[in-house]
């Protein structure tokens, strides 16, 4: 027998040249264009909340929840131990922590709680900031603060829930909803044989009683997309003798039981991964009449109305967690003799990026505005409703293009799994499907069009208030109010149509309110002939370190 060596440490090479980790930075304070656009839409009262939680999403410690709470998603327990049927979905304890953070923070009741200016523009402000940690949770967070309008339209039912739906204190036991500290709501809309087209539904619901609003009904059906389906009580669509009809359906029954309510299974989706989404089967499940029968799009359709504006706001906080990455890399990386951001090539691809997302955070900043003030102001009121569809649209068909050029931006690096890359990449989709996609949101806007033409005075006058101000802008806007007068839309053409009104509506902000360095770049190269199909095309000449620099102030 031979005696073996000890074994030995030893090492082939140092390791140089790799960036540290992004941590322990304030999400908030680092994001120019958020600050500015948070104080100049009338939110700025809310400054020190956005601080807060711009601080918290930040640290490390935080940080690391988003990664936990992805890699140990969601588990479906139908049974509990004796065998009892539960239909319970266990979530990773980090996942409590960031709902905890985000309900502590306000996001879902800021807006509601304070009756003063700027709640809708603080509260798209926090989820925005909320997403760059973990867009999962934002996804209950935003249903409880959406469904507040629809509820509203079946008082006494709003005087239960909404103490406990607008509460800072998250609860995620599952116990009734009188016992709870806090509560959240959920929706379910689409079934398989549907999906967007929701008045193909099936479900059936039928009164236990006289039946009218805000009294018990029995629903028996299947829900395709069942979205958060943890929450304490849900919005849905089903079926009675005079229509579609929207209720309110309670996990736990009034006299303190279960209510008939049976998970089928856990979707498995593409990303998204903290939040759990399911198929749902209704089997004489008690609910609630939400308004009048017949009236359920009506109803949900405020939820819907909010969800979008959601939806905008956290397309964009993936777009700007993702270019702080490729920044933050770029800067501590370097190749062929010097650091990345000093390549002219990656200044090009950086400042495009940075121009993005300040594009879409001052657009959906803007159209948060409109929620704030469209109860005074009929204008407002208008260029809500058409706003909220081209920013939902817009922003979310360039996320996804606009992560995958982040993700580029650190090369192999940014492929792997310990890098939040590759689960920005899978989230940038979400949003342009959730709550209609592409198509659909488009024809909303063509809809829109055709029935309320004072919408299009609203929009108009909106982009006028940047004329004079750039030659490109001008003929641009010329060419979208030729277009818009025309009345002549066609479904064809919907997409395109909605592209050019969500560019026109960022520059015209941008102009209006960017420095003069960010809106010329981006007149130059949107609205101009010179610029390319992928991003990192601006035309030579711009001042990409400025660009950049104004995105993450320590970039150079």
């Amino acid at each position: 027998m031979f005696a073996r060596e000890p074994m030995t440490h030893f090492s082939t090479h140092d390791v140089v040249n790799q960036p540290c980790p992004l941590k322990n930075y304030n999400v908030y304070n680092q994001d120019q264009a958020l600050v500015e656009g948070l104080h100049r839409e009338g939110a700025a009262s809310f400054d020190q909340s956005a601080q807060i939680l711009g601080e918290s999403a930040g640290s490390e410690d935080v940080i690391r929840l988003g990664f936990l709470a992805n890699d140990y998603p969601p588990e479906l327990k139908s049974y509990d131990r004796y065998g009892q049927r539960i239909d319970e979905i266990e979530f990773h304890p980090a996942y409590h922590e960031l709902m905890r953070l985000g309900f502590g923070a306000g996001i879902q009741s800021i807006a509601w709680n304070n009756h003063g200016p700027g709640g809708h523009v603080a509260h798209t402000a926090l989820i925005y900031l909320m997403a760059q940690v973990d867009a999962g949770v934002c996804c209950p967070i935003a249903m409880s603060y959406a469904a507040v309008p629809s509820l509203k339209r079946q008082p006494d039912v709003a005087a239960e829930w909404l103490p406990k739906i607008l509460s800072q204190q998250y609860d995620p036991r599952c116990i009734p909803a009188d016992e709870k500290t806090g509560c959240t709501i959920g929706m379910a809309m689409t079934e398989k044989q549907g999906g967007s087209d929701v008045r193909a539904n099936t479900t059936k619901a039928t009164p236990i009683a006289s039946g009218g609003p805000g009294k018990a009904y029995h629903l028996t059906g299947h829900k395709w997309f069942y979205s958060a389906p943890m929450s304490d009580v849900f919005l849905t669509l089903a079926k009675t003798n005079a229509g579609l009809s929207c209720f309110l359906v309670p996990r736990w029954l009034p006299e303190g039981h279960r209510n008939c309510f049976y998970i089928q299974r856990i979707k498995h989706k593409l990303g998204n991964q903290s939040n759990a989404s399911a198929e749902m089967e209704y089997h004489n499940t008690w609910a609630q009449l939400i308004g009048s029968e017949s009236e359920g799009v009506r109803t949900i359709i405020d939820m819907v109305h909010h969800t979008r504006l959601d939806a905008s706001a956290s397309g964009a906080g993936l777009m700007r967690a993702a270019l702080v990455q490729a920044i933050h890399h770029a800067v501590h990386r370097s190749a062929f003799g010097k650091r990345l951001i000093k390549h002219p090539g990656m200044k090009n691809v950086l400042a495009d990026l940075a121009l993005e997302s300040e594009a879409a955070t001052t657009l959906f900043l803007r159209v948060a505005r409109t929620f704030d003030d469209s109860g005074a102001n009929e204008s407002e009121r208008l260029l809500c409703r058409f706003g909220t569809a081209l920013a939902k649209y817009w922003i979310n068909k360039r996320a996804p293009a606009f992560v995958a050029e982040a993700l580029e931006c650190h090369g192999g690096a940014g492929y792997i799994e310990e890098s939040i890359m590759p689960r920005l990449y899978r989230e940038a989709p979400l949003n342009g499907i959730w709550e209609g996609s592409g198509t659909v949101v488009c024809l909303d806007i063509l809809r829109t069009l055709y029935k309320e033409r004072d919408a299009i005075d609203a929009y108009i006058t909106e982009i006028e208030q940047a004329r004079g101000c750039d030659k490109r802008l001008d003929r641009y806007i010329e060419s979208v109010k030729q277009l818009l007068l025309s009345f002549s839309f066609s479904e064809c053409d919907a997409r395109r149509i909605t592209e050019q009104l969500a560019l026109c509506l960022q520059a015209a902000l941008l102009v209006r309110h960017a420095p003069t360095n960010t809106a010329d770049a981006f007149c130059a190269s949107r609205l101009g002939a010179n610029w390319g199909y992928t991003f990192g095309t601006l035309p030579r000449g711009l001042p990409f370190s400025r660009l950049i620099e104004r995105a993450w102030a320590i970039a150079d």
